[in-house]
Order: structure tokens, then sequence, then C-alpha cells
């Protein structure tokens, strides 16, 4: 068969490229095209007459990937913490380095009501083994207040001052789920351990206008198509205020990835029921995100067995009345639940309290389970048994990127079932690779390809082994990027490269599927298309 006929305006016919379809781990087309930003052909280049051909856009054997899926990050904490203090290693990898970051801040000697806030600290690869502490913070200033989040963003450190200006003292009580870490003496030595304690020092936080949340977010929504990610889910949105509408906002001004925006729970300030508009289109709200427990490099996931020299098992961070409750909402207003559980016993329990009732979404799962940890096989097989639709967002950039943490908290017998994506890919229909950016120990945790080389080499950044008996081949690692992922969380038209499909895709600079493994996460975007129109070109 010969396709051939007129390009009109609103055509566009794209030839000799290597086009990764997403219909299987193995199908692949040199040619397709679009038509009203959408894909109404795709075949072979020798399929198409001369005419086409001469007046087509010649890909000169570059790889096409559908447009990638990020089914768990948070774009609007990017936008917040745009301009704070980046203390992530390289470049910091030291208390006294971490000090004089903070001190170069440009909020620094700016006044006493302007903070200085920095995100990415990672003690485990300090050489004192600690955190800092309001001391450490005290040495960046005593008159202004510093905050600064841990890597994973579940806590965080402030200083003196910011402890004082949220009235938090020797008398002040654990928030439910969280804890103010205290000295010897019973006073709060600034460590913030889990989000309600960190959030009873950030609402402190003088406000961004509206005017600066928006234009702050679409510089995030720019630099995701320049990782080739068009479509994205939003795990907290509620980090900013009224997301739904800034989110719309952005998008009617500027190319925005498509966006499903989950809402976060607080039992005390329950969210208003959704109407059908605000559940639909480009950017919507997809569902209501709970927390578990804590997390695996801070030993605050809820496991079943203590960490390795300890005790502890970890924090329970949500009562079963609060999870129930959240569950009812996202049932009587059509959307997911999002389960935030890193620890074997936290994701055990969610399938205790969920794994019999009735699912009640039909295009996804009703219950998402997001990074999943540990998932011993008997843990997969009974989400798979159970009468609840569960689907997965899990990660590799936590092995790669925090090793250390996994190496010390892990126990031995552990490590086999941590981030098990092989066997996940087997069992669990909708799964998606993800990357959790900005709560991660890595500055470019929100490229793909960082975390598509972990699925297949699963090495850490230091090179140290982190379960080659985990890891998938690259299609399946790209599949859990597209087509997989869009059955995590509904992507309307998205996730492959088919008749029907929204024309969402990424141009290569490299083939991902021939480079030697180590070269993956340097794979590069040159071009990204969304709904037709060309939103990317690398400079």
């Amino acid at each position: 068969m010969v396709v051939g006929g007129r390009e009109s305006a609103d055509e566009q016919v794209f030839v000799n490229g290597k086009v990764f379809t997403a219909r299987s781990e193995t199908d692949f087309a040199s040619a397709f095209r679009v038509r009203g930003g959408v894909i109404d052909w795709v075949g072979e280049t020798a399929e198409l007459d001369a005419r086409t051909r001469r007046g087509a856009r010649d890909l000169g054997g570059r790889t096409v990937l559908p447009g990638l899926l990020d089914m768990h990050l948070h774009p609007a904490l990017m936008a917040d913490t745009a301009d704070a203090t980046e203390c992530l290693p390289p470049r910091v990898t030291s208390l006294e380095e971490l000090v004089a970051a903070l001190r170069a801040d440009p909020a620094h000697g700016a006044g006493e009501k302007v903070w200085i806030l920095g995100t990415g600290y990672d003690e485990t690869k300090y050489p004192e083994a600690r955190p800092p502490t309001a001391a450490d913070l005290d040495r960046v200033s005593t008159g202004q207040p510093v905050m600064i989040w841990r890597a994973d963003r579940h806590s965080a450190v402030c200083n003196t001052r910011a402890l004082e200006l949220a009235g938090i003292d020797a008398d002040t009580p654990d928030p439910p789920g969280a804890r103010f870490e205290r000295d010897a003496s019973g006073r709060p030595n600034g460590v913030l351990t889990e989000r309600e304690a960190t959030l009873a020092v950030s609402r402190h936080i003088p406000p961004r206008s509206a005017a600066e949340r928006e234009d702050l977010l679409a510089a995030v929504g720019r630099r995701l198509f320049g990782r080739g990610i068009v479509g994205v889910c939003d795990l907290l949105a509620t980090t900013m205020p009224d997301p739904l509408a800034v989110y719309r906002s952005v998008a009617a001004r500027t190319p925005f990835p498509h966006s499903a925006l989950f809402l976060g729970w607080d039992p005390h300030e329950l969210p208003a029921d959704l109407g059908e508009a605000e559940r639909t289109g480009p950017v919507r709200v997809g569902g209501v995100k709970v927390l578990m427990d804590g997390t695996y490099s801070n030993r605050t996931a809820w496991v079943c067995e203590p960490y390795p020299g300890s005790r502890d098992r970890g924090l329970r961070t949500i009562t079963d009345q609060d999870l129930l409750a959240a569950a009812d909402w996202a049932r009587r207003n059509g959307v997911q639940l999002a389960v935030h559980a890193m620890g074997d016993r936290a994701i055990s329990h969610v399938v205790d309290l969920l794994g019999e009732r009735e699912p009640w979404l039909d295009a996804a799962p009703s219950v998402r389970i997001e990074h999943a940890t540990l998932m011993a096989p008997a843990l997969v097989r009974r989400l798979r048994q159970a009468r609840m639709s569960f689907g997965i967002a899990t990660h590799t950039i936590f092995l790669y990127s925090e090793y250390e943490a996994y190496e010390r908290n892990l126990r031995p017998e552990q490590v086999p079932d941590a981030y098990p994506i092989r066997s996940l890919y087997r069992e669990v229909d909708a799964l998606a690779l993800s990357s959790d950016c900005p709560a991660t120990a890595w500055s470019e945790a929100d490229d793909p390809f960082v975390s598509i080389e972990a699925a297949v080499r699963r090495r850490s950044s230091t090179g140290a082994d982190i379960g080659r008996a985990a890891a998938v081949t690259v299609p399946q690692a790209v599949l859990l990027y597209t087509a997989r992922a869009a059955r995590l969380t509904r992507m309307a038209g998205l996730g492959g490269i088919a008749p029907g499909r929204r024309a969402a895709f990424a141009v290569l600079d490299d083939d991902v599927f021939t480079v030697p493994e180590d070269r993956i996460s340097r794979v590069g975007v040159e071009e990204t298309w969304f709904d037709g129109r060309r939103v990317h070109v690398r400079g």
C-alpha cells in the first residue's frame, strides 16, 4: 500500500525515523502522519508516495519516543523551591559546605523578615554522619529565619529564629505522625521529622503572589518539555494555594504538560466535593493523596522488621479513620486515592483496609500505591488478588541517588525486595517509573533517562549493585514511562504513537535502545512535540 495525498496546513508527515510506538516492547515504525494535532497514520517510509516523502519532515534516522509521562513528581513544589539554595551532592557533601552554601544565598542579609531557604540536604553523605541542627543554621543567621528541607522533602531543619516565629518550644507537643526532635534537655533542636512538623514552621514563610507562582510554574513546564515529558501527576499540588486555578491559568497562556493534580488530605480541613469541570480537561483534579508512613532513607518508613541495629519500625502517619475517609471522598468524587506507602507494613496495612472493597473506577486503578519500596512476592500477590484495583508508581532514582542510606537501612534479606521493578513489571499492569522530583537526592532527578539507566543497570551513582536481578530491559523501562504509565492514571490520548493518539512525542539525540547501558543517562531530547506543536527545541 502506498500512502499519499496533499499535505494540508494542519498535516505533518514524519519519515526516516526509528519510532517506538509503545504498542509492545518490539513495535517500531519509521514514519507517521499528524492531522489536527492527532496521529492518523503510522507505518513505514516506503509506504508513502514520492511526493509525500519530499514534503515530509526527515527525522534522519533519529529515535522517536511517545511523549514521556512522569506519574509521580511535584511541579508545584519545583516551582515553589526554584529560588531556594540547592544543597545536594556534589555541591554540598558536609555540614560546613551546607552552612557556606546557605550563607551565599541571595536572601542572606536582606532583612530580618526575609527567609533563607534551602533544599536537598542528605546527612548520609556527610562525614559528620548527622543532620544539621538549629545550632548549625544559627551560624548562617541568628536574625533571619533559616529553613532547609531534606532531600526526601519529608523532613527539614530550621534555625532558632524560625522556631521562635513558629512558637515551638520545649512545651510544644509533637504533631500527629511527626516529631519535633529534641536535645538532651528536651528543647527542640530544629530537626523537623515528617510533614506535619515541617508545616508547623513552613506555614510562616510569606506566600508568593499569584503572578509569581504562575511564572515559576510556567518555567517548570518548559523544563519538563525539555525532558520530553508531556504528562504529569502532581502528587501534592496543594503545596501551592488554589493549584487548579494556577495550573489552568498557566496552561491557558502557554503550552503545558497534561496534568492530573492530587490534593493533600487534611482531616481538619476536608476538600470540597468536585464538580464535573474540575475532574475533566487537560488540567484536572486526578485524586487525593494521603501519607501512610515516612521515608526509607530517614528510617521513618513503617516496616514489619526493625531497622538494622535498632528496635525502630518507623512512623505511621495517618489513622485508619482518616485513610478510610479519604477513600470515601475519592469514591464519591470519582477520582483516585494515592497512598504514600514505602515500608512493607504500610503497604500491607493499605491492603488490609482497602483490599476487599469494591473499586470505583474503570479506566484506572481506584487506589495508587506511591513508592512501594519493599515489595516481597507475597505482598505483590496480595495486591493482584485483591478485589480493589491497585496500581503502583515506583522508582529507581532513590536507590540510584541514596544508596548509602538504603545500604544502612535495609536488612540483608530485604535487598531483593527493594524496588523490584522486574517482578512488578510482570505482575502489576498499572505500573509507572517516576521521579518524585524534587523530593530526591539528585539534582537531575526529573531526567527520565537517569531513571531508565538505573532500571536497566541497577547500579547506584557510586557504581554499587542495587539488585541486578530486578533489572528490566530498555524497552520495558521506556514502556513504564509511556504506555504502561498511562494505565496508572488516565492521560487522555497520551502514552503511545498510534492512530487516534495525540501527536505528543520526543525526538532523541541518540538511540536509547542501542547505546551502551552506562550511557543511557546521557541521552537527551532534541525536540518535544505536544498536540502537533513543537514545544521544545534544544538550543
